[in-house]
């Protein structure tokens, strides 16, 4: 029987049962949509992560305090802890080549108010350079004045969200607002731009580090942001960061520095594996539909026993007994897997013009991959039943038997 003559009647087999073959189409094409949208929310996670670290560049170091590795030699003295880094450690880093900019950085959380309104907010303290290395935006007016970071100066500025909420319609340049039991003039409104690395830009507060320090009583520093003017540079810039430091600090070794690259290596590496699992998770739907596919298979070889006898009667081998099934399996799951990936493309598109700012897309390998397991799946369970068929006796198939 030739390739057409097959598939012709391969055709007509899957239109007599109708219900029967659209239920399989059905349940290889929901296998194809939960790869394809899960696959998109992992892909979309990974972009996401790696596009807000990208937006800070890749020539970025963060000094951290504290040591995350382990040395050789005998252990710290009873009582020592690692010292905290300063301004003064950051103003030190400024004086090496290696390093073009700097901004320290100190996080708490305050009670923000002006007249009868109040709510609680993150405030940030830093320095001008701060703007520069996040690539901040503002709206209106200017970020912090670009003076001594040790100098305690009671300006600020604010995100939109918390701007519409203090000040309402009036205007907020210019004003005053309390954190805790410090006033502050506001002289600057962050662009909207939602969350950025876990920080809500909307709804913060930005203040000199010195000015930060004193409201929440520490001299101690968060972390140091440390922009090199080049990438090729990074590693000679963190040998020296460190040298500075531990000169500082009585020859300890007590600081951590990561590389903005090894962050979206680290990330990239986290959500390609959150994506493989996800894709794994949803391609068991196919496992089962290939499953399903075998069992209806059965039932349709025990009911068109008949049909198979006249075939061998009429000098079908077994070979095309065998292949008749499988290429009937495989229309059915070609026909699955169209409609999964029209459903699978619908649903993120749709999930995408819904959430802009969460750049889904389904990569293409796991397309691929799930058509090529839909095919592989259908195929190989349908040689099953496609072989018990083929080893019917003729005269016990067309007497029923």
């Amino acid at each position: 029987m030739r390739a057409r003559d097959l598939t012709v009647f391969a055709l007509h087999a899957v239109g007599r049962q109708r219900l029967r073959s659209s239920l399989l189409i059905v349940a290889v094409a929901i296998g194809i949509t939960a790869v394809m949208s899960l696959t998109a929310l992992g892909e979309g996670a990974r972009r996401y992560v790696i596009d807000e670290f990208s937006s800070l560049g890749t020539n970025l170091l963060i000094v951290l305090p504290g040591r995350n590795e382990t040395t050789g030699g005998a252990p710290p003295l009873l009582g020592e802890t690692p010292r905290d880094l300063t301004l003064d450690d950051a103003l030190a880093l400024t004086r090496t080549r290696l390093v073009s900019r700097i901004a320290p950085v100190n996080v708490g959380s305050a009670a923000v108010s002006v007249g009868s309104r109040e709510r609680d907010s993150l405030v940030l303290g830093t320095t001008h350079s701060f703007t520069d290395i996040r690539q901040l935006r503002l709206s209106t007016g200017r970020f912090l004045p670009d003076v001594d970071m040790r100098r305690a100066t009671p300006v600020c500025v604010i995100g939109s969200n918390l701007r519409d909420e203090l000040f309402g319609a009036s205007t907020a340049l210019g004003n005053w607002l309390r954190i805790a039991d410090r006033r502050f003039r506001v002289i600057g409104v962050i662009e909207t731009s939602g969350q950025s690395l876990t920080v809500d830009l909307d709804n913060v507060v930005i203040i000199p580090v010195a000015s930060a320090q004193r409201l929440f009583n520490t001299n101690s520093l968060l972390r140091i942001l440390v922009e090199v003017p080049q990438v090729a540079t990074l590693d000679k810039a963190k040998h020296t960061i460190i040298r500075i430091i531990r000169d500082r600090h009585d020859g300890e070794d007590d600081i951590t520095i990561i590389a903005q690259d090894a962050l979206l290596s680290t990330f990239d590496k986290l959500f390609l594996v959150l994506t493989l699992g996800v894709g794994g998770i949803a391609a068991i739907s196919l496992a089962v539909a290939g499953i399903l596919i075998m069992n209806v298979t059965l039932v349709s070889v025990s009911q068109r026993k008949y049909e198979i006898g006249l075939l061998k009667a009429l000098g079908a081998s077994r070979n095309t007994i065998r292949t008749i099934f499988v290429v009937e399996a495989i229309l059915i799951t070609l026909a699955g897997i169209l409609l999964g990936l029209v459903l699978g493309v619908a649903i993120v598109q749709t999930a995408a013009i819904g959430f802009p700012q969460f750049p889904l897309a389904t990569p293409s390998w796991a397309a691929l991959a799930s058509i090529g397991t839909a095919l592989a799946t259908g195929t190989i369970f349908a040689f099953i039943p496609a072989g018990r068929a083929a080893r019917m006796d003729p005269v016990q198939a067309l007497g029923g038997h």
